[in-house]
């Protein structure tokens, strides 16, 4: 399995219009075949700061992601939004066990 992980800072005037974005490019990306999940979420502590996270079946499913039609508009999209950084990172995850035995 392959997970992904990151922050957006978004600026307090574009954080509307992100979360709108996001939502729609979280909708269309669960549909994926091989997205296990996916998902943006505001800080509650920091306001404007999305954290994503993503998991996907292999590293395949991942590459035929970026290559969907709503991908190519999610980056459109979000050419209007004031994103202040934005920080990704991917790491392949073994077996998955519960957190306390």
């Amino acid at each position: 399995m392959i997970v992904v992980t990151g922050t957006f800072k978004i600026a307090e005037a574009s954080r509307e219009k992100a979360a709108g974005i996001a939502a729609t490019m979280a909708r269309a990306t669960r549909e994926e075949p091989g997205c296990i999940a996916y998902g943006f979420y505001e800080d509650i502590e920091t306001p404007g700061l999305f954290r994503i996270y993503e998991e996907w079946k292999d590293e395949a499913a991942l590459a035929s992601h970026f290559e969907q039609p709503h991908m190519a508009a999610f980056g459109k999209a979000m050419a209007d939004v004031e994103v202040l950084s934005m920080e990704t990172k991917k790491f392949e995850a073994g077996p998955a066990g519960p957190v306390r035995g």
